[in-house]
């Protein structure tokens, strides 16, 4: 690409939150970019919902996207336009920038962890499954809906605190062809194909043992600490797949690179830079 004056940009992008210090995607995309052959760049920023406006706003065109991270899910939203996925969702990660950042009307609003997260799960052969259990209810847990529903799945229930959000899940999911119902923390684990748990390791001791008896996949969004009491639960019981938060940050970055550069990254050239990132950090 060259500016106003002829001179080659290097490309930009980076991934932005609060907090932020210790995404692995700086790693993940520096890895694609060099698998690619690319001069790109990829940077971290400290951004909180109402900053991120202005932040973007406040790009040159080397810009080509952003990585979007908790708590901006909902924020990235209005920035440009989105598509079915987001507007189904209201909830995205990624920002292509297709003309000047800022330009709502030429800026591209995705959301790669329902990809990401439907890529992770077909990789670990979850086709044919048509049952779940999501436990948590928040901006993950909406992704994950989409994604089961994307896979095939036709039932799936929700263990959370709150019913309201359940009811709102339940919309969603009826909305693409699934059935959702709310369960409370202290009820028996029904038996399914697959287990998401969206919420902190720390929330996950007394679901844990139940919860991996009751799926053939379980997956567990936290990377960071690993096991978690739900992953050792599932391991310890001799589950075949337990997939976990590295798994959906490589998977989705593999579409968030594609959309960023129009070319593919193998997953596990993703998944070895990330591994490596964070082994070096602990």
């Amino acid at each position: 690409m060259r500016g106003e004056q002829g001179q080659v940009l290097t490309r930009r992008c980076a991934v932005l939150g609060s907090p932020i210090e210790h995404s692995l995607s700086p790693a993940i995309h520096s890895a694609a970019y060099a698998y690619l052959g690319l001069d790109w760049s990829y940077e971290r920023h400290q951004v909180v919902a109402d900053e991120l406006a202005d932040f973007v706003a406040g790009l040159d065109e080397s810009w080509r996207g952003l990585s979007c991270t908790m708590p901006l899910k909902e924020a990235v939203v209005r920035l440009g336009q989105p598509d079915d996925i987001v507007t189904a969702l209201g909830v995205g990660n990624t920002l292509v920038f297709d003309g000047r950042p800022g330009d709502v009307s030429t800026t591209r609003v995705r959301n790669t962890d329902v990809l990401g997260l439907e890529g992770a799960l077909l990789a670990a052969d979850a086709q044919g499954a048509s049952s779940a259990v999501v436990i948590g209810n928040g901006a993950t847990a909406r992704s994950g809906i989409a994604a089961l529903a994307r896979l095939g799945v036709t039932s799936v229930v929700v263990i959370g605190r709150d019913p309201a959000k359940t009811a709102a899940l339940g919309v969603l999911g009826a909305g693409l062809g699934l059935t959702v119902r709310h369960q409370p923390l202290d009820a028996a684990v029904p038996r399914v194909d697959i287990a998401l748990s969206t919420i902190p390791a720390v929330a996950q001791q007394v679901l844990a043992e139940p919860l991996a008896a009751s799926a053939r996949i379980v997956f567990d969004a936290i990377y960071d600490p690993w096991p978690t009491p739900l992953a050792a639960a599932a391991l310890a019981d001799g589950r075949p797949t337990v997939l976990n938060g590295l798994d959906l940050l490589a998977w989705q970055a593999v579409f968030q690179v594609e959309l960023f550069t129009g070319r593919t990254v193998p997953v596990d050239v993703l998944l070895d830079a990330a591994r490596t990132a964070l082994t070096s950090r602990a």
